[in-house]
């Protein structure tokens, strides 16, 4: 059985995750922070005023970079 859940992840772990997949920072603006993704049709944006990261967000980055909830466990076991 996997307890791994998707909330209460810290900002800075989230950001970490962002970079390990490959993601890069491209600016910051009045509190939030865009990343880009190769090959990802969206921009990835999160919030630098709220942690932990809210587990909605989390989904909707996954949903943008193509991930399953799995591939995200197994990254965040990694960092």
């Amino acid at each position: 059985m996997n307890t791994f859940s998707l909330s209460n992840i810290s900002l800075a772990k989230f950001r970490r995750f962002l970079f390990e997949a490959g993601c890069t920072r491209v600016g910051v603006k009045g509190g939030h922070e865009k990343w880009k993704l190769a090959g990802c049709h969206r921009s990835i944006i999160i919030q630098t005023h709220i942690d932990p990261v809210p587990e909605r967000i989390v989904r909707s980055v996954l949903i943008d970079m193509g991930m399953t909830r799995q591939d995200f466990i197994n990254m965040m076991r990694n960092i």
